[in-house]
């Protein structure tokens, strides 16, 4: 039966299913790959915003003026869908506040700011040798204090990923070393350097599933990352390294199980009801650090690239540390950047400010220069040439998504999969008029979704006041009903105060009636005398 199970992966690995649509930008991979990866210096000051993953923001367990070790838990994760923050290195909390954080709006949020003393002293560690011997959730659990989230660019809590559920079998467990953005080149060079990190932590997520195989996945133009893999899992049978072609967006989940299983994850669905998980290989190697060496997530491998900067390479960041000092690192100069863009050109989006810190999902910055940023382009009619529509890897219809959301008729574009579409940016990418596609999708799905805050608090507004209406109602029917038992009481008493009353009464006429007979029988012969003699003796 295993070697049957064997066979048939081997023959569908063979022969990959590819997914529609997808575009070949230009690469700008080999001028960050031609040397290793160097380990960033600490900075002055670390900023951590609480709020690096989805789900929600993480809560602070310290106070201003606490002195932190590495490695140490800094703000607990609050709710399931939530991970926890830890010092990436020693020093003094100096503040709890509002700081300036990697999102295109340029917003602030709540962050924790430490103050380093360059000692960067651990604190104590609880490395877990012998997880083979712990269950699933007791696994799960390890990884969920370590603040552990997808290092793929989504950031979603990794335990949760981890646990399909009672009445799910995982049949596939999926590393994704596609990588299939331009300029991005961590996960490639991850690969070449950490490959046995990456397979130890293989092992503790098929534990944690209990998948019956896995594939690692690497494109066609990582030859090094492909064979480093290679080696390693030429021990394990059931563990394959594929190639996949040079597309974007290979990298996408919904599109990387398609082209390597042929299913296809159901409209609104998870990967786990095809029995399929899908993990990062920097997130593997993140869970083998938290497990074997009890070290929590506070660093990782980012890409520092673009004509800003001299020298692109990758780094190996402590999270907090602003990004200026990683483009410094790397021979750039800040303060002559037109533009800093973290995460690639296809989905990732412009800085406010070089001093926004690395987060847990930033995997690439790219310094630009004026002559990198194009002029805005002029946007045109659509002419219907249908060219979205044919590099849509989900097989969508963009023009007619396009125009509805423009229209701002956001039911039919929710009749078109509206929500299917995973900004990948292919459409935007191809258009002969300039139209930026996305941008109207993501206004559109942002409107939606407004509508939909809307509703839900109108529908709670609702609730409440039928409520509120409901228990006044019952409270004054009570009120009546309490009244009328009362009122029937008081009759009630009243008419037995008055029968009584009228017994009473009668009782005493029957008893003076009775009493004036009895004394009148007592008395009748003398009164009869004194009448006769009265009579006898009358006046004559």
């Amino acid at each position: 039966m295993k070697m049957k199970h064997q066979q048939t992966l081997i023959q569908r690995l063979l022969s990959p299913h590819q997914f529609p649509g997808g575009v070949h930008p230009p690469q700008h991979k080999a001028e960050s790959t031609n040397v290793g990866s160097v380990k960033a210096k600490i900075p002055a000051r670390l900023i951590l915003p609480l709020h690096q993953h989805i789900g929600e923001p993480a809560e602070p367990i310290v106070a201003i003026g606490d002195k932190v070790l590495k490695g140490q838990r800094i703000a607990k994760a609050d709710g399931y869908v939530s991970a926890a923050i830890h010092a990436p290195s020693s020093g003094t909390i100096s503040e709890i506040s509002n700081c300036p954080i990697p999102h295109p709006s340029g917003m602030n949020a709540p962050c924790i700011v430490i103050e380093t003393d360059g000692e960067d002293k651990w604190g104590e560690l609880n490395p877990t040798q012998d997880w083979k011997k712990l269950d699933a959730s007791a696994l799960r659990n390890i990884i969920r204090d370590a603040g552990i989230v997808g290092l793929g660019g989504a950031g979603f809590p990794s335990f949760i990923k981890l646990n399909p559920g009672a009445n799910k079998s995982i049949d596939t467990l999926i590393l994704n070393g596609v990588e299939c953005e331009p300029y991005i080149t961590c996960d490639d060079i991850i690969m070449r350097e950490r490959s046995g990190e990456i397979m130890l932590g293989i092992t503790i997520m098929r534990h944690a599933l209990n998948a019956k195989e896995c594939i690692i996945t690497v494109e066609e133009n990582k030859p090094d990352a492909f064979n480093a893999m290679t080696i390693m899992a030429k021990e394990t049978s059931d563990v394959k390294v594929v190639k996949v072609p040079t597309i974007y967006p290979h990298g996408s989940e919904k599109q990387l199980i398609q082209a390597l299983t042929g299913k296809e994850v159901p409209a609104n669905g998870l990967a786990t009801q095809i029995g399929v998980v899908c993990h990062n290989v920097a997130t593997a190697a993140a869970v083998y650090r938290a497990v074997y060496q009890g070290e929590p997530l506070i660093s990782r491998y980012v890409t520092i690239t673009g004509s800003g900067v001299a020298e692109p390479r990758n780094i190996r960041a402590l999270i907090g540390t602003p990004m200026a000092e990683l483009i410094k690192q790397c021979d750039g100069n800040p303060a002559s950047l037109s533009r800093v863009i973290m995460g690639g050109p296809m989905m990732g989006y412009a800085m406010q400010t070089g001093q926004v810190p690395v987060i847990k999902t930033t995997n690439c910055i790219i310094a630009c220069t004026e002559e990198d940023v194009v002029s805005e382009p002029t946007v045109m009619p659509c002419i219907r040439c249908g060219a979205c529509a044919e590099v849509c890897p989900i097989s969508l219809l963009p023009q007619q998504l396009y125009w509805h959301s423009k229209s701002r008729d956001y039911d039919k574009a929710q009749e078109f999969n509206l929500f299917d579409c995973i900004e990948c940016g292919c459409c935007s990418y191809v258009c002969p008029s300039q139209i930026p596609l996305v941008q109207y999708y993501r206004h559109a799905k942002g409107e939606i979704w407004a509508d939909e805050r809307e509703k839900a608090h109108a529908d709670i507004a609702r609730d409440r006041h039928e409520f509120r209406q409901a228990r006044i109602e019952r409270e004054e029917a009570e009120k009546a009903e309490r009244h009328r038992k009362k009122k029937a009481a008081l009759a009630a008493a009243k008419k037995k105060t008055t029968e009584a009353t009228s017994d009473d009464n009668k009782t005493l006429i029957d008893d003076a009636v009775a009493k004036a007979k009895a004394k009148q029988l007592q008395q009748g012969p003398a009164a009869d005398n004194i009448t006769n003699d009265k009579i006898e003796t009358g006046d004559r």
